[in-house]
């Protein structure tokens, strides 16, 4: 079996994070969306807190670096989970809101944090 590890201070991209899984399997499928590290927390606060901006995101999460929330938010709006919005003029910016297929997705945020109250202290 190959080696998909990435290399040392590289992320392994999603191509390769999907090719390592059985692609005929949903949950793998899916885990090849929204699998990666950080990105169902993303998914937890724009279900519990409506419209985020990019900084919104920076602050609730200090240890996620700028680069890979916008990997994560790239991949997701990839997906159509999540949809970028213009707003303002000058500079313009962007929030993110879930579309209907990212909403689909708050029955199984819902079932683990059940779980992690129940198993997890």
């Amino acid at each position: 079996m190959p080696n998909l590890a990435p290399p040392p201070n590289r992320p392994l991209n999603e191509e390769k994070m999907a090719a390592s899984y059985d692609q005929k399997c949903p949950v793998a499928r899916t885990l090849a969306i929204i699998g990666e590290r950080w990105t169902v927390l993303l998914l937890r606060d724009l279900l519990r807190l409506g419209p985020r901006r990019f900084q919104d995101f920076q602050d609730s999460f200090p240890g996620l670096s700028p680069n890979t929330l916008s990997a994560r938010l790239k991949t997701l709006e990839k997906h159509g989970i999540v949809l970028r919005r213009l707003y303002g003029e000058h500079p313009p910016r962007a929030e993110y809101i879930l579309t209907e297929k990212g909403r689909a997705l708050g029955p199984v945020l819902k079932a683990l944090l059940n779980w992690g109250e129940k198993f997890t202290g």
